[in-house]
This record gives C-alpha cells, sequence and structure tokens, in this order.
C-alpha cells in the first residue's frame, strides 16, 4: 500500500546506494572532515572497509577536503559570533591535528577582539549604564561564546560612548 502512495505521487524509492553514493551524496549537501563522514557513513550500516575506501577515494578525487572544511567552519562560526577557542575545540572534534587547525585559524581575516566588541553592542544594545553586575554578564556570555582574556576585556570595558552608530 505504502509503495502504490509513493508511485501516485510521483515518487520511486531509490535503488541501493553504493558507499561512495552515500558519501557524495552527504558533500553535496555541505563540507564533512573525513572523521565526520567515516561516522556518518559507519552509522548508515556501512562497513568500515568500504567506508575507508569511499572516502579514501573522495578526498583523492577532491570532493572531500579536511582543509576546505576546517576553512570552512571557521568562517561560518565566526560570522556566528563565536570565538577563536571554541572554534578550536569544535575543529579538534573533527579529527584535525594543531597544524591544520593553525592554518585554517590563519585563513580568518578579522580581528578577534573587535569582533568580541562588535557582539556586545549587537547583543547589550546601546544607550545603557554599564555597571559591575552588566560587564560580568558580559565576560560570561563572551566566555561561553569562546573568546580569550583579552578580547573579553576589551569588549566589557566598552563606554557608552563606543557604543556610537549601534541602533
Amino acid at each position: 500500500m505504502d509503495e502504490q502512495k509513493a508511485a501516485r505521487a510521483g515518487r520511486r524509492r531509490p535503488a541501493q546506494l553504493t558507499p561512495l553514493q552515500r558519501a557524495l551524496g552527504l558533500l553535496t549537501r555541505r563540507e564533512h572532515s573525513r572523521r565526520e563522514l567515516s561516522r556518518k557513513l559507519s552509522s548508515r550500516g556501512v562497513d568500515a572497509a568500504d567506508v575507508r575506501s569511499a572516502v579514501d577515494r573522495l578526498a583523492d578525487e577532491g570532493w572531500q577536503s579536511d582543509t576546505r572544511f576546517a576553512e570552512a567552519l571557521v568562517r561560518c562560526r565566526a560570522s556566528g559570533g563565536y570565538g577563536p577557542l571554541r572554534i578550536k575545540a569544535e575543529l579538534s572534534t573533527h579529527g584535525l591535528d594543531r597544524e591544520a587547525i593553525a592554518m585554517a585559524m590563519a585563513t580568518f581575516d578579522g580581528d578577534w577582539t573587535e569582533t568580541a566588541c562588535d557582539l556586545v553592542r549587537r547583543r547589550f544594545g546601546p544607550g545603557r549604564q554599564i555597571d559591575q553586575a552588566q560587564r560580568r554578564k558580559i565576560a560570561d556570555f563572551l566566555v561561553r561564546r569562546g573568546f580569550d582574556a583579552t578580547a573579553i576585556r576589551a569588549a566589557s570595558r566598552l563606554e557608552p560612548d563606543d557604543w556610537d552608530g549601534v541602533a
């Protein structure tokens, strides 16, 4: 009965996909690290040898790249208001080594302190009196976002005059 409904809706059940096709399908949606791609294929019941073979082939042919993945993740997280400590930690969970993480972080062309200050301006808005409790709230927020002590210190010490131009 379900097959009849699917046929009426103009959909057919896809033929069994190969591990390579599954991996490529994942990569067409977004970049994945080798570790993440391998984990996803394994969780879908693909044999470990087939997973290695598919991921190796895609990497050899340029479809999968840990470097490209890391650079995309840095851009995405930085534009989302996350700091370098959090981004580095996330990159390490994807199986990237220190050198790859350092190279990806070097692609960020902004200033982490200015990013933290802009985030505080947007998040906490202009015209507020900044007392000790507010400074603590700002610092806690930036720690959770993964900014370092220098950026936190600068952003939590913004004076109301520094909020100009923020609507």
